[in-house]
C-alpha cells in the first residue's frame, strides 16, 4: 500500500482484537520509529503486551477497548516538541495503516504506566497513539472545506491544491482543524490557531500536505 492510499484508508479506531501483532510486524514499525527518532532527536518508543494504560475510567469512557499496544511520543521539553510529535507521529501512524494496524492519537483518556517507558529529566510525554488489530477500521469524520483552511484556488498550483486535499484527511483533536495554509509567491505558510493540540495537529497537516504535494515544507 502507497503512503497515500494509507492516508486516504486510516481512520481512528478505539476497539481492538484481542490479537498478536508478528515478530516481523513489529520489527518493520520499531525500524520506522527508529529513523523518526534519528531524524527529529524525538524519543519516540513503541510500548507492546501493556493492558494498564488503557484499563482506566477515562479510557473506558473513551470508549477504548482491548488496548495492548501503543506509541509513547516523548521528547525533550522545548517548544517544537508538539509539532515534532504531531509529524513524525503521524508517519509512524500511516506506515502502521501500510502494515495492516489499526490507530488512534490519544491524549487524555490513558494513564501512565511506571517502567513501560523511559521518560529522561529534560523530556515529557506529550501523547500516545493506540495500536493493534481494529474490530472496524473507523469511519471518515466531518471535514472542513479547502477555502476554510487555505487560500487554494483555481489560481494556484495543482501541487498546492493536491496538498491541501491531503491536509483535509489529516486526523486532529476534536476534529477542530484550527489551522491555515497559504500559498504565496511559490512559497507555503502554514499557521496553526489558539485551541487543544493544535500544534500537533499542524505537525500532522504538514505530513499530509507533504505527502500529497511533493513539497517539502517543514
Amino acid at each position: 500500500m502507497e503512503l497515500i492510499e494509507a492516508m486516504k484508508q486510516r481512520h481512528s479506531v478505539r476497539q481492538y482484537w484481542d490479537k498478536e501483532i508478528p515478530t516481523e510486524i513489529l520489527s518493520q514499525l520499531q525500524t520506522e520509529i527508529d529513523a523518526c527518532n534519528h531524524e527529529s532527536g524525538l524519543h519516540i518508543q513503541l510500548v507492546t503486551n501493556e493492558p494498564k494504560a488503557f484499563d482506566s475510567f477515562m479510557a473506558h469512557y473513551g470508549k477504548f477497548n482491548g488496548v495492548k499496544n501503543y506509541i509513547a511520543l516523548v521528547g525533550k521539553k522545548n517548544t517544537n516538541l508538539d509539532e515534532l510529535c504531531g509529524y513524525y507521529g503521524e508517519r509512524i501512524v500511516l506506515k502502521a495503516q501500510q502494515l495492516g494496524l489499526n490507530t488512534c492519537w490519544v491524549a487524555l483518556t490513558y494513564k501512565k504506566v511506571p517502567h513501560a517507558f523511559t521518560i529522561k529529566e529534560d523530556e515529557k510525554l506529550l501523547l500516545v497513539i493506540s495500536l493493534g488489530y481494529g474490530k472496524t477500521q473507523g469511519v471518515a469524520r466531518k471535514s472542513k472545506t479547502k477555502e476554510q483552511i487555505s487560500n487554494a484556488n483555481e489560481e494556484t498550483p495543482d501541487w498546492f491544491q493536491n496538498g491541501i486535499d491531503a491536509v483535509l484527511l489529516a486526523p486532529t483533536a476534536m476534529n477542530q482543524q484550527k489551522f491555515k495554509f497559504t500559498y504565496q509567491d511559490g512559497k507555503v505558510f502554514a499557521k496553526a490557531s489558539v485551541g487543544f493540540y493544535t500544534k500537533v495537529d499542524l505537525g500532522i497537516a504538514k505530513y499530509h500536505f507533504e505527502l500529497g504535494s511533493g513539497k517539502k515544507i517543514l
